[in-house]
């Protein structure tokens, strides 16, 4: 009698090749996955180390990261009074006066009336306010559809203002958000 067993070897050969198969397209896949999370790695940033002018002692750290539908703007500023502060992007990357006036007025490029982030019309860092707790802490997490970190409209090498009061959203120039208390430049 003749066993004939090349069945189970082909079929023992064509598991082992499916397994082979799975193992590469599991790596391949893998490895896609990690490009594109890798890529996500690639994004245009911007950071702004905030120092305190002449007497005040508001400093803190503030990133920016270009997200698909504008300027994602992260971070903490400590040293403020509880409450509402302004919180704007300046013309000037100039923090080298004492009370941040170097950083000039509110970057507005467009010749904009100021306003909120909300308004129609408004700044090119017109970002609003900043709310600091009963600890004198602030923390930013938000996008900003109008901010951009290149082209003619782009905040980096502009200057970063945290202000003594809230701004009002609609008094011109600035909102009547008083004193600088700290400021940065935008740097990449």
């Amino acid at each position: 009698m003749i066993t004939i067993r090349p069945t189970v070897n082909m079929r023992g050969a064509a598991l082992r090749s499916a397994g082979l198969l799975f193992i590469v397209l599991t790596v391949a896949a893998c490895s896609t996955a990690e490009r594109t999370i890798d890529s996500s790695h690639h994004s245009k940033t911007a950071k702004a180390m905030l120092q305190p002018t002449t007497g005040n002692s508001t400093k803190g750290e503030i990133k920016f990261t270009e997200v698909k539908n504008g300027v994602r703007v992260t971070g903490e500023v400590s040293g403020l009074a509880p409450g509402k502060h302004g919180f704007h992007v300046h013309e000037n990357g100039d923090c080298s006066s004492g009370d941040g006036k170097s950083a000039g007025g509110h970057f507005n490029p467009g010749g904009s009336k100021h306003g909120g982030p909300q308004s129609e019309q408004k700044h090119a860092g017109d970002m609003g306010n900043i709310e600091a707790d009963q600890n004198g802490v602030a923390s930013i997490d938000k996008v900003f559809p109008f901010l951009s970190l290149e082209g003619d409209n782009s905040i980096v090498g502009r200057g970063l203002i945290v202000h003594a009061d809230a701004d009002d959203l609609h008094s011109q120039p600035t909102g009547n958000a008083g004193a600088r208390l700290a400021c940065a430049v935008i740097e990449k």
